[in-house]
């Protein structure tokens, strides 16, 4: 198929036999179902068709669905932004703190992000459920009484514990596998300065520089995320690097500021521009943005709030600073003094 030209990268996996499909069929699985792995000679078989996983699909059918039709209640960019699939199944997802309910789900992984779905059978559509970055995430396998139990816990700083229950232990370990291995992509493209794009469009100071940081900031991992992802937060209305003085702290700190609809992002690069991290959220309605000096080469404005210390923000050039205090300032409440009573009846004019 054409559209399957998005997973070139295949794993040779997808080869299993009748009993990974028995599996999969519709029903609930039990935490004591234990498989045995799929034989070596099932598995070399030449002229095995792919297994139908879902819908009477195949895996690679299920990729170019996604990739291709919508899915109900999508939110953020497109799917295809998010690069290559490396894996996907169907599992249940076990809730930690009821101990009891379990729901079915898809997982769709990618190099930095693990795409959930919820799954509408009668109509076979696929519906969002959320979308969790890779970054500082780890997964370990689940045993009980040191007994196989096809279950592995993921777990970070930026999302709840969370226990996925697979159909098989070959599906397992497929899993584990897949999501490591796109773990240590994370873990090389921050360590390795010439495998981030950071170097070459930080600082962002022409046009399609600025475009470009906006779409990666979209799709890469940060560091030490906190609340909504980043996808969540709408569209990115501007953003620029900018130097931030407060009152905690000696001298100031570079930063990236990045307006959202209803939010200003702060986040910071490291000194080799490898990796991004998160700093701060600040909320629209809750801050102000007060002219400070509007001299080249000091081009300073200052964010306050209530529930905040001042931060005193250097621009780069002319276009920043304007385009921040457009944008930030809010316009003050005009009261009105008309009153909203009618107006008073003029007497006529009487005749002579």
């Amino acid at each position: 198929m054409g559209c399957c030209s998005f997973t070139a990268r295949h794993t040779g996996t997808d080869t299993v036999g009748p009993d990974e499909i028995e599996l999969l069929e519709p029903g609930v699985w039990s935490l004591a179902e234990t498989r045995e792995p799929i034989s070596e000679s099932v598995r070399a078989e030449p002229h095995c068709c792919p297994p139908v996983l879902l819908w009477g699909r195949t895996r690679e059918d299920l990729h170019c669905k996604i990739y291709t039709e919508p899915i109900v209640a999508w939110e953020g960019p497109a799917v295809h932004s998010y690069g290559e699939i490396a894996w996907s199944s169907r599992v249940q997802l076990f809730n930690h703190y009821t101990q009891q309910e379990r729901d079915e789900r898809y997982l769709v992984l990618f190099s930095f992000h693990l795409l959930i779905l919820q799954l509408d059978h009668p109509k076979q559509a696929f519906i969002y459920q959320g979308v969790l970055p890779l970054s500082g995430m780890s997964v370990r396998e689940i045993r009980q009484d040191n007994d196989v139990s096809n279950m592995f816990e993921i777990h970070g700083p930026m999302v709840d514990s969370k226990i996925v229950i697979c159909a098989n232990h070959t599906e397992l370990k497929n899993w584990i596998e897949h999501i490591e291995e796109s773990m240590q992509k994370v873990l090389n493209q921050q360590l390795s300065p010439f495998q981030s794009v950071l170097s070459c469009l930080v600082p962002c100071d022409e046009k399609w520089k600025r475009e470009e940081l906006k779409r990666y900031l979209l799709r890469a991992p940060i560091w030490q995320w906190e609340g909504t992802p980043i996808q969540h937060l709408g569209q990115i209305g501007y953003l620029s690097v900018v130097y931030v003085t407060n009152a905690q702290r000696e001298g100031s700190q570079e930063r990236i500021l990045v307006l959202f609809p209803q939010d200003l992002l702060l986040l910071s690069i490291d000194s080799q521009r490898v990796h991004v991290k998160y700093e701060g959220r600040l909320p629209l309605k809750s801050i102000r943005a007060l002219e400070k000096s509007a001299l080249l080469g000091r081009l300073e404005f200052e964010i306050s709030g209530d529930m905040m210390e001042p931060l005193l923000v250097s621009c780069s050039s002319p276009e920043d600073y304007q385009n921040w205090i457009f944008r930030l300032q809010q316009p003050e409440t005009i009261v009105s003094t008309i009153s909203k009573q009618p107006p008073p009846l003029i007497p006529k004019k009487r005749r002579s």
